[in-house]
This record gives C-alpha cells, sequence and structure tokens, in this order.
C-alpha cells in the first residue's frame, strides 16, 4: 500500500488535535491533562527543531557560500534577495491597509466589548512585557540594527536562537574568507561543513517522523488554552479582515511562482505544505526554518547555494505576514480608540514604521505585539490607551500568529524560489527520505 504523504499525515494530525482538544474542554480536569500529558509532546518537538536550527544555518550558509567559489555571485544572490523581500513586504502592507479602510472592522465593535476586554488583558503581564520590549527597541539608535549583527562572541550568538542576524552574519563571513585564501587550505574545513550539512539535513528527516504527533498535541493545546468564545466572536469581523489580506498575500506569491519561476502553483503549495502546516502549529518561522530548508531545496529543486543565504535571513528580516497584520491592528486600534488619528500621513507612517520594525524582529512567538507596538507609538497613539489597544486584538492574537507565520514562511520559500530562477539555480527536485542509507 503506497505510503501517505506527509503532508496529510499532518493535516491528520491538526485535525485530531483540535477534535481531541475540544472533547477535553468538555470533561473536568481535561485541560489540565492536555497540559500534563499531550503539551510536552509538541513541546520537545519544537525544542529539537530549534537545537538543529542554528547548526544548519552555520553549516549549510558556509558551504553554499564557499560553494560559489565567486564572491560577485554572492553579491547578486545577496541584493536580488534584499530587494525582494522588502518589495514583498510593502505589498502586504499596503494590501492590509486597503482591507482595513475599505471595511472597517474596528466599526464593529460595541463599547461593552471594548469593556470587557479591558478588564480581562489590559493589566495582563505579557501585554505589559511586549510594551516594556517595544520601548527599549524603539529607543535604541538608528544603527542599532547594524550594531546588533555584529557579535562580540561568536559560541555566545550561537547559544540562543534569537540571535539568528549573529549567527547568518558569523556564516558569511567565515565563507567570504573560505574563498579569499587558496582552495588547497579551505578544502578541509570545507569538507567538515559539508559533512555537517548532510547530518543536520538528514537530522530534519528523522524529527520530521514526530511532526503529524506533534501538531496533535500543539493543536490540541491551542484549542483547550482558548480564550473566551464570546470575546472570540466579537472580534471576529477583525480576525477575518486580517485572514483576507494574509490569503490575498498567497495568492500574490502564487502569482509571482506562476510568472517569474515557471512553477504551478498548485504543484509549489504541495511541496512546500509541510513546512506552511508546521508554521501554523508552532508560530514560529525559526522553529520551522530547518524544514523550509529541506522542502525548499529537495522537494522545489532550488540549489543550496540560493536557500543557505535566502532562507535564514528570511527568517528573521522577511515578515509579510506579520507586517500585513501591523497595518489592520494598528488602523482597527485607532478606529475604535482614537478615530482622529487615522490622517494620510500616519498611514503612511505606518507603512514605514513597520516595513522597519519587521527587519531584525524576532522569529518567535509573540514578536508582532511588540512589532504593533512600535508601529502604534510611531504615529503618535495616546500612551494611556496602549495597553487597552493591545487587549482589543489580544485575545485572537494566538490564531491570528499561527496564520501569519504559515504567510511568512511561504514568503521565504517564494522568494527563495525566485531568486534561484533569476540566478539560474532552479534544478529538478532530488528528494531524499530519512531511511535512504538504511
Amino acid at each position: 500500500m503506497k505510503k501517505l504523504a506527509l503532508h496529510w499525515q499532518i493535516v491528520i494530525g491538526m485535525v485530531l488535535g483540535i477534535v481531541f482538544g475540544v472533547l477535553m474542554t468538555k470533561l473536568n480536569g481535561g485541560a489540565q491533562f492536555v497540559k500534563d500529558w499531550i503539551q510536552p509532546l509538541g513541546t520537545i518537538f519544537i525544542h529539537l527543531l530549534k537545537l538543529i536550527a542554528v547548526p544548519l544555518i552555520l553549516a549549510s550558509l558556509i558551504k553554499g557560500i564557499s560553494d560559489l567559489k565567486d564572491i560577485s555571485k554572492f553579491k547578486r544572490i545577496g541584493g536580488r534577495t534584499i530587494l525582494i523581500y522588502i518589495g514583498t513586504t510593502v505589498v502586504a502592507i499596503v494590501i492590509g491597509l486597503v482591507l482595513v479602510n475599505v471595511l472597517k472592522p474596528g466599526n464593529g465593535i460595541t463599547q461593552q466589548t471594548i469593556t470587557k476586554l479591558t478588564e480581562t488583558y489590559a493589566s495582563d503581564a505579557k501585554i505589559a512585557e511586549r510594551i516594556t520590549e517595544a520601548s527599549n527597541q524603539k529607543k535604541a539608535g538608528p544603527l542599532q540594527f547594524v550594531v546588533d549583527m555584529v557579535p562580540q562572541n561568536a559560541l555566545a550568538a550561537m547559544s540562543n536562537n534569537k540571535m539568528m542576524l549573529q549567527v547568518i552574519f558569523f556564516s558569511i563571513f567565515i565563507g567570504i574568507c573560505m574563498l579569499l585564501i587558496p582552495e588547497k587550505e579551505s578544502e578541509p574545513l570545507k569538507k567538515f561543513f559539508d559533512s555537517l550539512n548532510s547530518v543536520i539535513l538528514k537530522m530534519v528527516d528523522v524529527i520530521m517522523l514526530s511532526a503529524p504527533f506533534a501538531v496533535f498535541a500543539l493543536l490540541a493545546k491551542v484549542v483547550v488554552t482558548a480564550d473566551d468564545p464570546d470575546i472570540l466572536l466579537a472580534l471576529l469581523r477583525y480576525a477575518g479582515v486580517v485572514a483576507l489580506g494574509l490569503f490575498l498575500m498567497i495568492g500574490v506569491y502564487m502569482l509571482l511562482v506562476t510568472v517569474i519561476a515557471k512553477k504551478s502553483p498548485l504543484w509549489f503549495l504541495k511541496q512546500i505544505s509541510p513546512a506552511q502546516l508546521l508554521a501554523f502549529s508552532t508560530s514560529s518561522s525559526a522553529a520551522t526554518l530547518p524544514v523550509t530548508m529541506e522542502r525548499v531545496e529537495e522537494h522545489v529543486g532550488v540549489d543550496q547555494e540560493v536557500s543557505s543565504f535566502v532562507l535564514p535571513v528570511g527568517a528573521t528580516i522577511n515578515m509579510d505576514g506579520t507586517s500585513l497584520y501591523q497595518a489592520v491592528a494598528s488602523v482597527f486600534i485607532m478606529q475604535v480608540l482614537w478615530p482622529e488619528g487615522l490622517t494620510f500621513s500616519n498611514q503612511i507612517s505606518i507603512v514605514l514604521a513597520a516595513l522597519l520594525a519587521s527587519i531584525g524582529s524576532a522569529a518567535v512567538p509573540g514578536a508582532g505585539m511588540v512589532m504593533l507596538v512600535i508601529v502604534l507609538e510611531t504615529v503618535g497613539f495616546p500612551a494611556d490607551r496602549l495597553p487597552v489597544g493591545l487587549a482589543l486584538i489580544f485575545a485572537v492574537d494566538r490564531p491570528l500568529d499561527m496564520l501569519r507565520t504559515t504567510v511568512n514562511v511561504t514568503g521565504d520559500a517564494t522568494v527563495a524560489t525566485i531568486v534561484a530562477k533569476s540566478v539560474g539555480k532552479l534544478g529538478k527536485p532530488k528528494v531524499k527520505n530519512w531511511d535512504d542509507q538504511l
């Protein structure tokens, strides 16, 4: 009998996880059972993916750059990558602004709902933490982003997944310097990283064997920790606008894949679907990065020279889904709490602030809300209403975080495919299974 494709296994795990979670909410102690006995399975899976993220970036980037043989090729790939990422981010923000201004989801929120949300969430510790973190980021100088890219200690940078940009910088630095010395001298180091890269990719295959069970656990946990259904219903219009914008952004990606990469959009989505489903389950593009790289290289056919640079950089600076969410959420909050602030100049400021805030934002759950605080403060949103504004959207932030992370990962894979096509590095897929060597 033909083995069920991985993406279908993951879909089944997600559906069963949701059903199981709903059933557990009906039982006394069910939610606690999920937290104690089911959730750890998903947590271990995420830890395993994060465990190999830094070694994968280090090995694949150094291998990819050292394979180029010529620094000018790296400049070509790097320049196109950054320009396309900025372009897609601006498109995402504009889509979000157009939708929120046309559909006006803020007009459907009653004063009663505002009061209930304020009482429930305004004093939430997580909201206070996001505001503090955003304030610290905003106080930094204009070149702090560049300063933060350069590590003081390479080993310290590799010990923290939030320092992904520093690992990328260090890896690129090593790779370029390997090109600047005689090939005979760099060969032993190159062989080491080639071997390490192969081992890490095999680890991805092995870890993915548990993916269906992990997403079952992750989705069950999301269901049992869901917020008040009445509040969620009140915010359905806002959530619907965000979801519509994210869906349209996927459409933009598929148009680019069709027109530039000359690939079928349905075929493309099928190849990267396991990465999309994991992004949805984990809400972390950093945790999904090893799987995204494996799917793009082996199943889409992007050469490692391209994917090893484009995807790690994308996981850090390309936040199209999150940027679209910034645009919708900030205008939605202003429609409800500060309608006089909805000027044309403020909306232009939102575009620029959301674009800049997305660069260097941590590729982890909850980073989107920190970016939102920065965007709102940029347009002069009243500080005393900020906790209430975040309370307005906090209830539906988790499911929307899952959706926007899926779009972020899809954008990374799309840009990698487009860049590979533009530099002649998009070939035939070469699928490797976990048990090929057995």
